[in-house]
């Protein structure tokens, strides 16, 4: 039988003279085969004869009219396969004439004619019959763009993961009542930990990869053969026992020991190729009971502070009631506490939070979480309907950014309408946006689909943006993190907002690209602004990063920003929670590599966990639309902040000032110190004023994992040898030439300055000790390095820009709450291309990385 021979055999052109009639127009002579066979041969990879080679020309042909042949395969392999109908009836191309068919038949009689004159190479593709094609790999950097038509890509685990095949959705309700911080009583109860050995374990993963072990491969689907049955089998309609299940995307628990009725400890599991960051959770519970109440017990955390000290609740979800009610996730539980564990292995002390929590249904399933989920499906289909909206698909382009180490495609949007002129074009800044840097910050994607849902709308004000910027989002960072549960790792076991600086771009590709981007973004434009949108575990409210610029010209314009954003969401941001000092271990985020980079306004924007201690929502818990409306007020914030009047900018500076004044006053008071405000002041140094950022366990970097040290050494040795040397001089008289030229520089300076030395070294000696010792008090404190400022150093627009547009239009988009004081002048209308352009080099409108 000869199946699928016309695309998958290496034939002798001399043996089908029916082709080569057939195809004589299309087959010409190629001279990168025929230079190709003489390389090949004289390496020792190819020892046939030359007319056993392939035609290049031919075999695309038959490929190319072949219509029943279909692509296979993923990250760009194809296969040649034939469709199931030619399979089972073996039926020919209609290309090709009855006589070649016969030739075909008869040479597939000789087995060894198929394999005997094949290249040496692992580049060479293989049929599902093991039969090599004459045709190579793609190369393996080159991805395909999203595709509106296409399926979605599934998520790939690594090998050692177990994945249900069930596809866990929730619907996105809003609590009908604002939901309170939990108040304690004091008469909480703390659970001994009993432990499996008093206790029945109900549910547990196995073969979990921990510190010692690395990544290796990954797959749809995970861990190939069966999937087990971790729960406990009921004995019966009257056995009561909770069904446990995490073993879908973003899932995380690891055991659940069954210590009494309606009592359970849970353990969480670490980050993959860890044994640390316990904090996110997300399961499923089955098999509930209405009227009893069950205690739930988390043994392992290792934060010593959280957020459900100051009276965070867990999030529930009922699927009964999401079908029934249209309800969604809610904040339960009462009898909340945290607390030390005394029961840790002595290397580092657990925390547990324990709850009480009583399901509205019988035999209901339901969920419990940390924060509200946001999976990396989510985001699939969040941009397939962008892709597939013929609006929406004009000004926002979806692109492949890099694959991650398991696979996994990380996207790229460039959001900007098109403009009519190359020089209005390149007179757009920049803004770059990403976020799930860290995936158990489940908030930052919430507050990006916020960013999205308005930057993407018809609003006039989004249309404004889209008018003057350039955006350039990465919405989720780590999707393997997010896939398996981790909450701050990717599966190189480490923090990638610690390695922005890597060099190792196969085991950080995330990063990597991700800075590699922004490094040719800087090339071409100016990037006003650069957030990472994080969550915070300890902190109430919203508030942002940034990073203390030194430059007396630009001195507190990185606080503008933050300022103006708790001015447009006084509820929800909190400007003295925001902090500007730059630590030695926060090196390597994100935020700091970019200011250095030269972007002055560079962000890290912490959402909590929790809720709001501010105005109107005081001590209430945020939901996903407080998020989401936090990305408009984002937008609006770049509209003031690029206002061509000055007037809030220059309100905001002086106010800045002030609050600097008495922050400063506050300090020297506690020091029992006195200083004179109205002197130089301004010189002190601000990362002396504020206090630390870190606090958490988190913040430290662990450095690489073992098995990609000597990488990184190699790399960093060949970067040193890449080096240009100097090129060598020719000949022996212009090595004279330039020893004499060299000696005449020499001698010119030493007689030049041989006075002004001696002068300096008699004025030295006649001052006082005092006076050589002391030095520049004001620049002595300024400890931070200056950083490298872009090629374009104006503070403001170039181009004239229209105010915000009237938003008077029936479209809904989320309220701006309670807005500040400040008077927005109104400006002349502007047409979109009636603006004043100041001329630049010609560039495409679209320039995509």
């Amino acid at each position: 039988m000869c199946r699928g021979l016309v695309v998958s055999v290496p034939y002798r052109s001399n043996m089908f003279p029916a082709l080569e009639t057939e195809l004589k127009q299309e087959t010409l002579p190629d001279p990168y085969e025929d230079f190709m066979y003489h390389h090949l041969q004289y390496y020792g990879y190819f020892k046939a004869e030359r007319d056993s080679l392939p035609d290049s020309a031919t075999h695309q042909y038959a490929w190319k009219n072949n219509p029943r042949l279909v692509l296979n395969g993923s990250f760009g392999e194809r296969d040649l396969i034939p469709d199931p109908l030619q399979r089972k009836k073996l039926l020919w191309p209609t290309c090709l004439s009855s006589t070649l068919h016969r030739q075909i038949e008869a040479m597939s009689r000789d087995s060894s004619m198929l394999t005997s004159h094949l290249l040496k190479s692992r580049q060479l593709l293989h049929n599902e019959f093991g039969e090599a094609n004459p045709r190579l790999r793609e190369p393996r950097d080159l991805f395909g763009f999203f595709s509106g038509s296409a399926p979605l890509q599934a998520p790939r685990w690594p090998i050692e993961c177990e994945v249900i095949k069930e596809n866990i959705r929730h619907i996105e309700g809003v609590p009908p009542q604002p939901e309170y911080f939990y108040q304690p009583t004091g008469n909480e109860k703390l659970p001994e930990i009993v432990g499996e050995e008093k206790g029945t374990v109900v549910y547990q993963l196995d073969s979990v990869p921990t510190e010692g072990s690395c990544f290796s491969s990954s797959r749809v689907g995970g861990k190939r053969g069966d999937i087990k049955e971790l729960a406990v089998t009921l004995q019966g309609p009257d056995d009561n026992t909770l069904l446990f299940e995490s073993r879908f995307e973003s899932g995380n628990l690891h055991k659940a020991v069954r210590v009494d009725t309606y009592e359970y400890e849970l353990t969480l599991r670490t980050d993959l190729y860890t044994n640390k960051h316990t904090q996110w959770f997300y399961f499923r519970v089955q098999n509930t009971r209405k009227d009893a109440t069950y205690r739930f017990t988390i043994v392992n955390l290792l934060k010593p502070k959280s957020l459900y000290t100051l009276g965070m609740k867990p999030l529930m979800y009922s699927q009964l009631d999401a079908d029934t009610h249209n309800l969604g996730w809610r904040r339960e539980g009462k009898e909340i506490k945290y607390y030390k564990n005394h029961m840790g292995d002595g290397l580092q002390p657990f925390y547990c939070l324990t709850w009480t929590v009583q399901f509205p249904h019988d035999q209901d399933t339901c969920f419990f979480a940390h924060f509200y989920p946001y999976t990396y499906t989510d985001l699939q289909c969040y941009l397939l309907a962008v892709a597939n909206n013929p609006v929406q698909s004009q000004f926002c382009k979806l692109r492949t950014l890099c694959r991650s180490l398991a696979g996994n495609t990380v996207y790229l949007l460039t959001i900007t309408n098109p403009s009519q002129t190359p020089q209005e074009a390149a007179a757009k800044k920049a803004v770059v946006l990403s976020a799930r840097v860290h995936p158990g910050e489940s908030n930052g994607s919430w507050v990006m689909k916020g960013f999205l849902d308005f930057i993407l709308s018809n609003s006039p004000d989004a249309a404004l943006l889209r008018d003057i910027f350039v955006f350039k989002v990465v919405p989720m960072l780590n999707p393997d993190g997010v896939i398996v549960g981790n909450y701050r790792c990717s599966l190189a076991g480490r923090d990638l907002n610690r390695h922005y600086k890597t060099i190792l771009k196969e085991s950080f590709p995330c990063v990597w690209y991700t800075r590699n981007m922004i490094q040719r973004l800087l090339e071409e434009r100016e990037v006003l602004l650069y957030c990472d949108f994080h969550g915070h575990s300890r902190k109430n409210n919203i508030f942002l990063y940034g990073c203390n610029n030194n430059d007396r010209k630009y001195w507190l314009h990185e606080r503008v920003f933050p300022l103006m954003l708790s001015k447009n969401a006084p509820d929800k941001f909190s400007f003295p929670s925001c902090n500007f000092k730059i630590q030695k271990c926060k090196e390597g985020t994100g935020r700091v590599v970019m200011w250095r980079m030269g972007i002055v306004n560079s962000y890290t924007l912490e959402s909590t966990f929790g809720g709001s201690t501010l105005g109107s929502k005081r001590y209430t818990h945020f939901t996903t639309e407080d998020l989401k409306s936090l990305g408009y007020h984002v937008c609006d914030t770049l509209l003031d902040f690029c206002d061509p009047d000055q007037t809030k900018f220059t309100q905001c500076l002086a106010e800045l000032k002030e609050l600097l004044q008495q922050e400063i006053h506050k300090k020297f008071s506690a020091l029992g110190q006195d200083m004179d405000l109205e002197g130089s002041w301004n010189d002190i140094s601000l990362s002396d004023i504020e206090s630390s950022t870190s606090g958490s366990d988190s913040s430290l970097s662990d450095g690489l994992p073992v098995h990609l040290l000597s990488i990184a050494h190699e790399l960093n040795q060949k970067k040193m040898y890449k080096k240009k040397k100097k090129k060598p001089l020719q000949t022996r008289k212009q090595r004279n030439e330039q020893y004499q030229k060299n000696n005449m520089i020499w001698e010119f300076k030493s007689t030049e300055y041989a006075p002004e030395r001696a002068e300096i070294a008699s004025t030295l000696q006649k001052q006082p000790t005092f006076f050589k010792n002391s030095g520049n008090t004001s620049s002595s404190t300024i400890k931070n390095e200056k950083p490298r400022m872009n090629k374009r150093k104006k503070p403001r627009f170039t181009i004239s820009c229209p105010p915000k547009r009237s938003t008077n239009t029936s479209q809904e988009q989320p309220a701006p709450d309670m807005k500040p004081n400040w008077s927005r002048n109104t400006f002349p209308a502007t047409h979109r291309g009636g603006a004043n352009v100041v001329s630049y080099p010609s560039l495409h409108i679209y320039t995509y990385p």
